[in-house]
């Protein structure tokens, strides 16, 4: 859904994306460690992303990042790109305590860490893992 609205958005404006799927690792493992299965979950994510840009007749280049923490990798991917926005697509979560909807750690970061405009495209939680986007107007967007 994040990358429809991305896509959406790079079209009207004649402006490329580049998609960035963040792999999440322990603390306990080194950057490099072999995670083969996280790896091609990345990867097949990426292949649904690019389909989806072509579809809409947007350019769309992939990435995958490794970080301890998806958020602060997202900031970094932007901080290296200057997007004019970034679409991060998110699953809601409901607060035990109190019910209400809410979203995680990695959206709070990018909201609050990122130099550009962020649009957070609300998922039910059973949807597919959180990703990022980026649209710049008529250039190639590097961003997470």
């Amino acid at each position: 859904m994040a990358m429809d609205v991305a896509c959406r958005l790079a079209a009207e404006r004649g402006a490329s994306i580049l998609a960035v799927a963040v792999i999440e690792v322990q603390s306990l493992l080194p950057l490099d460690a072999h995670l083969v299965e996280q790896e091609e979950d990345a990867r097949r994510l990426l292949e649904r992303v690019a389909a989806t840009g072509d579809s809409f007749g947007v350019k769309v280049a992939t990435h995958v990042v490794r970080g301890r923490d998806a958020g602060l990798a997202i900031l970094d991917e932007v901080a290296s790109s200057a997007p004019e926005l970034v679409v991060l697509g998110a699953a809601r979560k409901r607060l035990r305590s109190t019910g209400d909807i809410a979203f995680g750690d990695t959206v709070r970061h990018v909201l609050t860490g990122a130099p550009c405009r962020v649009l957070v495209v609300s998922t039910s939680p059973e949807a597919e893992p959180a990703t990022a986007e980026a649209v710049a107007d008529g250039r190639p967007a590097r961003a997470a």
